[in-house]
């Protein structure tokens, strides 16, 4: 009786640690699939933003109008330019509207990868994900547009600025959705370290790593190759990068014990 109830509990646990099995056509359907519902949600969001494209960038344009002398507005050099921009912008908008069925997405293409005991973890990763995403662009909005409108405005002292509104959304939408995919770094760690993919002594090893790909990322994401705009996009990249040190020294902790 206790030789049956070993073999079953053996034969339940292999179930349980059992990847499910799907071929190299069935991933490509299934990630048609994803990508298709994801750009349904983005036509769908951005359907919705669309009607308020204009107030939406009276709010983006606000960090950089403060800046500017009294009775100067953004410009434009093109009779299609408010057109083109305020698709731009509904599209920006969409993107963080739909950013929690996008990531419901993500986590439906890698779930068939991960075992079931891991899978529990699906509704924390989106609401974390989404809020962090969410966090990060507001922290780029509230915080780093400001100060990059402020020095790049207080560099042009001197001279009458002519500033188009194609130029401004492009650097600060860039800064915002930057800011946003940063702002991602603890949780994904989190999620790597839950499924035992990374330990914090592998995180510390890398750290030298991180700091370079940290500044390369920021140039690549940002408009301008000056050092100010970078390092305030990459230094709260490498204060992320330790926070999630802490985070898979904790959860790492807890899922030996």
């Amino acid at each position: 009786m206790d030789s049956a109830e070993a073999l079953g509990r053996s034969e339940a646990e292999g179930d349980e640690n059992e990847l499910p099995r799907m071929s190299f056509l069935e991933h490509l359907e299934d990630l048609r699939k994803r990508i298709l519902y994801s750009l349904l949600a983005m036509v769908l969001a951005f359907s919705v933003c669309w009607n308020f494209a204009r107030q939406i960038f009276m709010w983006v344009q606000a960090p950089i109008i403060q800046y500017l002398p009294e009775g100067e507005q953004l410009a434009y050099t093109r009779v299609t330019s408010p057109f083109f921009l305020y698709m731009k912008v509904a599209f920006f908008a969409g993107l963080f509207l739909a950013s929690p069925f996008i990531l419901w997405q993500l986590w439906l293409f890698i779930s068939p990868g991960l075992y079931k005991r891991e899978k529990r973890f699906a509704l924390p990763f989106i609401i974390f994900s989404t809020l962090s995403f969410v966090a990060g662009g507001y922290f780029g909005y509230r915080t780093l547009l400001p100060m990059a409108a402020r020095f790049f405005v207080n560099m042009g002292e001197g001279f009458q600025p002519v500033i188009t509104v194609d130029d401004y959304f492009s650097f600060a939408s860039k800064l915002i959705l930057g800011m946003g995919l940063v702002f991602e770094t603890p949780i994904l760690i989190l999620f790597l370290s839950l499924i035992g993919i990374v330990t914090p002594a592998f995180l510390i090893q890398k750290f030298k790593y991180a700091v370079v790909l940290s500044f390369i990322f920021a140039a690549i994401i940002t408009p301008t190759p000056d050092i100010v705009t970078q390092s305030a996009l990459a230094v709260p990249m490498i204060l992320l990068y330790l926070l999630g040190i802490g985070i898979a020294y904790i959860f790492g902790r807890k899922r030996e014990e």
